[in-house]
């Protein structure tokens, strides 16, 4: 459970994000009972998408949407803007040998073409949010990693007809202006956007599509009554044949055993000042999204009026603004000197949501209630895609068909102190960085 609780939060306010996406939709408390044949908690990605492709497929539908805040609020509205097909781990192979041939193969080609739904998805619906789908390139940071991970991920996904390329080290080299890797792999679906103008989009759309969608309604209960679930917020309820959880890190006590099935992450994001066109010539000039194969990630990413988006995390809670700032100048400046005295304008964070596997899971948390958790840090484009399959499950379709198995969560031991925890393990994974 996070402990952000308002959109004056300099984590969300202050962010490049909100200062440049479009006003949202002006949207109601919750103030009544009201009745619904589904009921979804969170205007993230996950819920908008899933109340979008519900109110499409079953026109006349009750659907209710509820959302602590305001839409894009939580990590949706916060992270990078990546738009990514594919997941950090597992690699393909690995998600067939776990989910079986016939599952596992159908899942890897959602998320094959996870990104190119994404953008699609943007331009049928006309939302303006700076979309760039320039590419995704994973840079290797070592030649051992280019041979051991770079070649294996473009080999597993290029069998399974995705749009990707092996970047030889002199290739990449020309791709990001720089020397700082040693080859990767890209996939050319893949690019970045503003996350908060995409989530203010999605929410007029389910708007239009008539889904019923109440801001700064937080569930603090969640019973069920018969055949039926009761959602209680400070000032209303919902009452409700089906529910999806779609609050991932944003889970609070009322979602049970959700909010104690993940570790909670707490990145921060840096935009830089608006640079000349001279650098934007020399640095990424493709305008691709780059983000490498360490654990602790190097990223960064073009805006639209010309800044470097970045970032990263730190172990201990102690100045982080400041401190994270010499390091990612340091970062870029060492990997591109043209970066040199680098200064930022933007810096907020939030919280994401890590599996303990970090694999993607679909949870039953009782009759006809469900949440899904684990995009690690690649949720623009899965949450998204992943929408229309969650809306078939609301929609009454059998379990067998949908992404991925069914499971009941597995609560993390002492889950109110990991998130501590992980903050703790990045001096050990910055030492497996520096590993062959």
């Amino acid at each position: 459970m996070v402990t952000e609780r308002s959109t004056l939060d300099p984590g969300f306010s202050g962010s490049l994000w909100a200062r440049t996406a479009a006003p949202g939709p002006e949207l109601p408390v919750l103030a009544e009972p009201v009745e619904a044949e589904v009921a979804i908690v969170g205007a993230g990605f996950t819920g908008l998408s899933t109340a979008l492709h519900l109110a499409e497929a079953e026109p006349g539908l009750s659907i209710v949407l509820l959302e602590a805040e305001e839409p894009g609020f939580g990590a949706s509205g916060r992270n990078n803007g990546q738009v990514i097909p594919t997941l950090t781990r597992p690699d393909p192979d690995d998600l067939v040998a776990r989910l079986g041939p016939e599952r596992g193969e159908r899942f890897v080609a959602l998320v094959r073409d996870s990104a190119a739904f994404t953008f699609a998805l943007i331009r049928r619906l006309g939302i303006a949010c700076d979309a760039v789908q320039a590419g995704w390139i994973q840079p290797a940071h070592s030649p051992e990693r280019f041979e051991r991970v770079s070649r294996r991920r473009f080999e597993q996904w290029a069998r399974r007809g995705a749009e990707v390329e092996l970047l030889e080290p002199r290739r990449l080299a020309e791709r990001l202006g720089s020397e700082a890797w040693f080859g990767g792999w890209a996939a050319r679906t893949g690019g970045h956007l503003n996350p908060l103008a995409f989530v203010r989009g999605l929410a007029r759309a389910v708007l239009a599509r008539g889904v019923r969608l109440f801001a700064r309604s937080r569930l603090v209960a969640l019973e069920r009554r018969g055949a039926r679930w009761r959602l209680r917020t400070p000032s209303g309820r919902v009452e409700a044949r089906r529910v999806l959880l779609a609050t991932a890190a944003y889970s609070g006590p009322a979602t049970g055993a959700l909010a104690r099935s993940f570790v909670p992450f707490r990145p921060w994001m840096l935009a830089s000042e608006p640079l000349g066109e001279n650098v934007r010539r020399s640095v990424v000039p493709g305008g691709e999204a780059v983000s490498d194969t360490r654990a602790d990630l190097r990223f960064l990413r073009w805006t639209a009026d010309g800044r470097l988006v970045s970032g990263g995390a730190l172990a201990l809670p102690l100045g982080e603004r400041a401190r994270l700032e010499r390091r990612v100048a340091r970062f870029l400046a060492e990997a591109f000197p043209a970066l040199a005295g680098l200064r930022f304008d933007f810096a907020w964070t939030g919280t994401i949501a890590l599996t303990a596997d970090r694999y993607p899971h679909l949870l039953a948390l009782g009759p006809d209630l469900w949440a899904w958790i684990g995009c690690n840090g690649r949720g623009v484009a899965l949450a998204t895609a992943l929408g229309p399959h969650l809306a078939a499950l609301l929609a009454g379709e059998d379990e067998r068909a949908a992404p991925l198995p069914l499971e009941r969560p597995a609560p993390i031991p002492l889950a109110g102190l990991a998130g501590a925890f992980g903050r703790l393990t990045l001096p050990y994974y910055r030492w497996l960085d520096s590993r062959p």
